[in-house]
């Protein structure tokens, strides 16, 4: 099996979501850095059909989840290995066994990564950058599309 990665932030789970829940002082004090507010991580939804596509593309790839975490914010490592649990802790595939905290995704080997930036390694990626929320990959049932179509 090919092996696939997955990005958190704007292709699992929705951001903004988070943000929505945070307090106006917080606004106040971490703009324009939300990301560094503690919690933050632990309150977000996953975006739409994210769940079941993980689920459906870990039927044909040994896929994991390749995020970056920032580094003034303590909290956001635990908080995305505890939303890793909640939300796909139930398929079965030892989902948190396979969450990989980088900011240098490059040096991760596999055939597709799934993320919607360049940063952090993903425009030196060796294998395919599948661009999600861009270009023919505008959500998830187009990825999902393409990767079964090239397994």
């Amino acid at each position: 099996m090919k092996i696939l990665y997955i990005d958190m932030d704007g292709v699992l789970v929705d951001f903004k979501s988070g943000l929505d829940q945070i307090s106006d002082s917080d606004r106040e004090k971490y703009a324009p850095h939300f990301e560094d507010v503690p919690g933050m991580f632990s309150k977000m939804a996953p975006v739409d059909g994210a769940i079941e596509s993980y689920k459906k593309l870990s039927e044909h790839f040994h896929v994991y989840i390749l995020s970056t975490a920032p580094w003034k914010n303590p909290s956001a490592w635990s908080d995305k290995l505890g939303w890793v649990k909640k939300h796909l802790g139930h398929l079965g595939k030892k989902a948190d066994k396979r969450l990989i905290l980088s900011h240098h995704k490059n040096l991760n080997k596999g055939d597709y990564l799934i993320d919607d930036r360049l940063r952090h390694g993903v425009r030196e990626f060796e294998g395919e950058h599948v661009h999600f929320g861009k270009g023919k990959f505008k959500g998830w049932d187009e990825v999902v599309e393409y990767l079964l179509t090239n397994a």
